[in-house]
């Protein structure tokens, strides 16, 4: 194999091989969003089936959307048009199992015959670090014009521990607000970036038994019970804007007694965007 080869094995153990190192990289919206906070430009991103006509800003971070294809979300990506594009790369993302997320399956299978595909696990079984430092090293492999800056994340990191270590310590909810007289609650154990919140020592609040793997699904008035100081809400497209949730008075309720703080399940995986997330959360301390 000549020198000038490039080759990157995958959270499904797949490796792939190419000529060259790629270029031209067609990405799932989160993961296009942390290779630009990389240093790298992808070509086009996808969402998944919760995404509307356009790219989920959240998601987005801070990539140029106005300079990068979009191919739709979930059922409307059409795997012909984003090989048309002629991609050299597709990097996706797995909440288990190594099932790529956002696309059908069929899709994803005609993609995978044409172009090599990425695959990075985001899910519950592992740390956050442990994602980050995957994306990380996809990165370099792609020639990344610079390594992370992590003093921004220690920094932050050590300021939240030392807010959490008080006597006290504030009650943190997080949820999605899925409508008035409806919340989707997390499960802490379950989303990688709360359990990095709580190994800092943040008291996140249970939501206790009922369906659902990594949400329960409840009424407002359930959260309202559960008495939490600070409350970390999800910003994505698909939650509910609080335009929407003024009719519930337990929601109403909640706003008056709770510091809010924006809470997105799908940021970016870097250094920079875990700092910014971090630093919210000790500020609402």
């Amino acid at each position: 194999m000549s020198h000038s080869s490039w080759e990157f094995t995958d959270d499904r153990g797949h490796l792939t091989v190419a000529p060259h190192r790629p270029e031209r990289v067609v990405a799932y919206i989160q993961a296009g969003a942390t290779l630009w906070d990389h240093g790298l430009r992808p070509l086009g991103i996808f969402g998944s089936h919760h995404d509307g006509d356009t790219p989920d800003h959240a998601k987005a971070g801070a990539l140029p959307l106005d300079r990068t294809l979009d191919f739709g979300g979930g059922s409307s990506v059409d795997p012909d048009a984003v090989l048309a594009a002629e991609p050299d790369l597709l990097v996706a993302v797995s909440y288990g199992g190594g099932q790529i997320y956002g696309i059908d399956p069929e899709a994803a299978k005609h993609l995978e015959e044409q172009v090599g595909v990425i695959v990075i696990e985001v899910g519950k079984d592992r740390p956050l670090e442990g994602i980050r430092d995957r994306f990380t090293a996809l990165a370099r492999s792609l020639g990344a014009p610079h390594e992370p800056d992590t003093q921004d994340l220690e920094w932050a990191e050590a300021r939240l521990r030392t807010l959490t270590a008080r006597p006290a310590a504030a009650r943190v909810l997080a949820l999605s607000a899925a409508g008035p007289g409806s919340v989707h609650l997390a499960r802490p154990g379950t989303w990688p970036d709360l359990r990095a919140l709580t190994a800092l020592g943040v008291d996140l609040l249970d939501p206790g038994e009922g369906a659902g793997v990594n949400w329960r699904t409840t009424d407002w008035e359930q959260a309202l019970a559960l008495d939490p100081d600070v409350v970390l809400g999800d910003i994505r497209a698909n939650a509910a804007t609080p335009g929407a949730l003024r009719g519930d008075s337990h929601w109403r309720a909640l706003q008056e007694r709770a510091r809010t703080v924006a809470w997105n399940p799908e940021a970016p995986c870097s250094h920079q965007e875990h700092a910014r997330f971090v630093d919210a959360v000790a500020a609402a301390l």
